[in-house]
Order: C-alpha cells, then sequence, then structure tokens
C-alpha cells in the first residue's frame, strides 16, 4: 500500500528522493511528486509574494564533538528523541513533532501516528541514517494545488531513516532567522520534526558516522528502572514520581489511581500558566481536594485523545468554580487490554477488571481459549493462563511486552515477564500485574 507523502526534498546532486509517508522507494527511481502538507503546517505566513526571508539561506551547523557509538531512539506518543553515545557520555533527550494521526480506515498505520507507517513498512522498529541520503541544508517544498513552491524546510539537515521518513526542521514560521519553531505533538505527515537548534546539533554531532541506528517505536521510552524517558524540563502533563520533578514554578506531582504513575499539575484557583507552542492548559476541580483547582492539559488538533500523557482520557470538564467548558485530559483508564482500571466500567470492548482492591488498581483482560483481539496505537495482545495473577482469572488476554526496549509497553503496576513464567525459554513475554 502506498501512503501519500508531503515532506519532500530537493535533489542532493543527481539523487532525488520522495517526501514523508511514502513506503521506502528505491531513492534513483522517485521524484518530488508535491504531495500536500497536513495539519499543523502554516506555510501562509503572510502575503505569499515570493519574500522569503531567511528560509533560503542554510542554517549554520555548529561545530561540536563529535559522537562515535550514537544510538536514537524515537518515541512517537512520547514526542522524543533520545540520543545516547555510550563511548562519549552523550545523553540527550530533544522534543519532537512526528506524524499527525491517520484518520483513514483504509491506511495501513489507522490510528497511529503517520510516523507508525515505517514500523509497518518495515516489519520491525530499527532503522538507520546514512550519509548518502542525508540533505544537509534542505529547502524547497512543492505545493500540489498550484505547483508553487516554498522554502518550508529553511536551509536545515534532512536525514532519512527510511525512505523519504525523516528527521528534520520545523516547518512552522520557515522564514525566521533560526528556521522556524517546533509544536510538540501530532502534527506532520510522517516525518519527525524537531526544533531547528536541535536538529542542527544533531547533525553537527553525527555528520562524520557512516550509519546511526534509529530504532522508533510507539510507547514512551522507559529506563531500566521503569522511569519514562523525558525531557530535562519538565511541564504540565508529564510523568513524574515526586514533585522535584516538576521542575518549574509552583509544580507537584498529582497521583493518578490508574496504574500509580503521577502527572505534572499546578495548584489553581481559576487558570493555569501555558508555555509556547505546548498544549494549552486548564484548571479543573481537584478530585483529591475538595474545593481546590489543579492544572491539566487541554486536547488540541495536535493531541485530541491525550495519548501522550499515559492513563489520561480525553473529557468535557468546568472551570474550577465557573461554568466555563473544555475538553481536558485528566486521569482515567483507556479501558483496553493490560490497561490499569478500578472497575469493570472503565474497560471496553468486552473486556472487565480483574484484580483490583482497595488501593490497588486491577487490569483490563478478557476471556479467551485461543486467541485474543487487538487495536491500534495499543501493543499487540495474546491469550495466556493466569493473565492478572491473584485475581482468580484462568485464562485471559494480556499485553506482550518487549524487554529489551525496557518493557515500555506495560502500564504502572504492572512488569514484563514470560508468557510461560514456568519456562526458561519462551521468548514471548507478557505485562502482568507486579
Amino acid at each position: 500500500m502506498r501512503l501519500s507523502g508531503s515532506c519532500f526534498f530537493a535533489a542532493s546532486l543527481a539523487l532525488s528522493v520522495a517526501g514523508c509517508g511514502a513506503p521506502d522507494p528505491t531513492p534513483s527511481t522517485v521524484t518530488d511528486d508535491g504531495d500536500d502538507l497536513p495539519i499543523g503546517d502554516k506555510i501562509d505566513e503572510g502575503k505569499a509574494d515570493g519574500t522569503w526571508g531567511d528560509a533560503l539561506k542554510c542554517k549554520t551547523i555548529p561545530t561540536l564533538p563529535q559522537l562515535i557509538s550514537p544510538r536514537i531512539t524515537v518515541s512517537l506518543n512520547g514526542l522524543t528523541l533520545h540520543v545516547v553515545d555510550p563511548v562519549t557520555g552523550y545523553d540527550k533527550v530533544f522534543p519532537i513533532g512526528p506524524g499527525k494521526i491517520e484518520d483513514s480506515t483504509s491506511a495501513a498505520a489507522f490510528g497511529e501516528s503517520k510516523s507508525y507507517y515505517p514500523i509497518i513498512g518495515k516489519g520491525g522498529h530499527d532503522f538507520a541514517i546514512t550519509p548518502r541520503t542525508v540533505n544537509a541544508c534542505r529547502t524547497w517544498w512543492t505545493d500540489p494545488d498550484t505547483s508553487e513552491k516554498s522554502p518550508v524546510f529553511a536551509g536545515l539537515p534532512f536525514m532519512p531513516f527510511y525512505g523519504a521518513y525523516a528527521i528534520h526542521g520545523p516547518i512552522d514560521n520557515y522564514r525566521a532567522a533560526n528556521g522556524g519553531t517546533l509544536r510538540r505533538g501530532f502534527v506532520s505527515h510522517g516525518c519527525v520534526r524537531m526544533e531547528a537548534a536541535d536538529v542542527a546539533e544533531l547533525y553537527g554531532r553525527i555528520k562524520t558516522l557512516a550509519s546511526v541506528p534509529v530504532h522508533l517505536q510507539r510507547e514512551p521510552e522507559r529506563t531500566a528502572t521503569g522511569d519514562r524517558v523525558d525531557l530535562a524540563s519538565r511541564w504540565i502533563g508529564a510523568e513524574c514520581d515526586a514533585d522535584a520533578d516538576c521542575n518549574y514554578t509552583g509544580g507537584l506531582c498529582h497521583p493518578n489511581a490508574y496504574g500509580g504513575r503521577g502527572f505534572c499539575s499546578a495548584a489553581c484557583t481559576t487558570s493555569c500558566a501555558d508555555r509556547a507552542n505546548l498544549s494549552t492548559t486548564f484548571c479543573v476541580a481537584d478530585p483529591l481536594a475538595a474545593g481546590k483547582g489543579m492544572c491539566v492539559n487541554k486536547t488540541s488538533l495536535q493531541n485530541g485523545d491525550c495519548r501522550t500523557f499515559g492513563q489520561m482520557k480525553a473529557q468535557t470538564k468546568t472551570r474550577n468554580g465557573q461554568s466555563t467548558l473544555a475538553s481536558v485530559c485528566v486521569p482515567a483508564s483507556r479501558g483496553w487490554v493490560g490497561d490499569p482500571c478500578l472497575g469493570d466500567s472503565d474497560c471496553g470492548n468486552g473486556s472487565t477488571c480483574a484484580g483490583e482492591g482497595i488501593g490497588k488498581s486491577g487490569v483490563c483482560t478478557e476471556a479467551c481459549t485461543a486467541a485474543c483481539p487487538d487495536l491500534p496505537n495499543s501493543a499487540m495482545t495474546t491469550c495466556v493462563a493466569d493473565p492478572v495473577p491473584g485475581s482468580g482469572v484462568a485464562r485471559g488476554c494480556a499485553r506482550t511486552c518487549t524487554p529489551s526496549s525496557n518493557a515500555s509497553e506495560c502500564e504502572g503496576g504492572t512488569t514484563c515477564g514470560r508468557r510461560d513464567p514456568n519456562s526458561a525459554t519462551d521468548t514471548r513475554f507478557v505485562c502482568r500485574r507486579s
């Protein structure tokens, strides 16, 4: 299946490669066919008079120490790009804007970020950036309706990792001297956007290497201790264990009964602070403190279903103490196999909540004999014996997990173990309640 592309880059010498949203092509035979830029791509910045500001200027690549053996992990739902080089000790997390959520039911990546397609196309999570396909100064894009060209890529590096799916600059405000501004959310047609300075730094650190491995995953990346990999500077909605994790003025770690992983918030009366290019915030009643408010994220076109915030769902709430309504991300079970729950009403699609008790969330599961259903934007499931230990369910559906990625598929309160806990050789792993 061919997915339409929109993130196209100009030929480098005689090489021409298609744009984001297309499956892995043969680079020498595919050209820029000018598909559209979708939601999140602000290209109408004032009158289209051909005055491009700094968009046609190649941006300066900083002179930085070269990495020796780096690896890149891109987390789509985590909105992060994490670079680690164990040889030099370099370890840094960058914010990203991956593909918007695919809403076409006929598309292979339906329900996923459009940046998930390479995983489907390749049948795996591991890719690479190589010098053969890197364009150090990408500029032009062609409007499919008017055939007019715009230099939306702003003279920043364009680094493909699968066909024409690439890591590149922010697109928005591309005429700016710095190359534009990133909106951290699901905004592109398949490519992974970075802040202008960040993509220049990344390229500056890896440009001499023959190949750089890229691991692409849906779930937020996690460390060996289960902590979510995120930016050093946290904000409303970020996962946390303690108030100190929410390192902004007034930051506090609010408990989340669904899975036990807290989220960053702040006390409020009627309003909350915002940060540019992030989801706006909203003050709602704090269910754990009568008469007080807590800051949460509003939903947006860039994050309509709250998937970046763990066990949160979009619900319509009133502003604390007022009647103003807004769609916001608040603690709730997402209701699928493997999700934490407090009762059967939290679980959907025929599943029930198993193992819930006082002070401890259960896990959504459903009875099975051999097969289990799967859902877009969720890990695959499988039928296992004793899916929720201690719950009394003899055989039910459980979420599969990958130990090599630190079980990032497993929600709080569950750990990744062998499907058959009595086998030392079973290579199939599932999330079970801790």
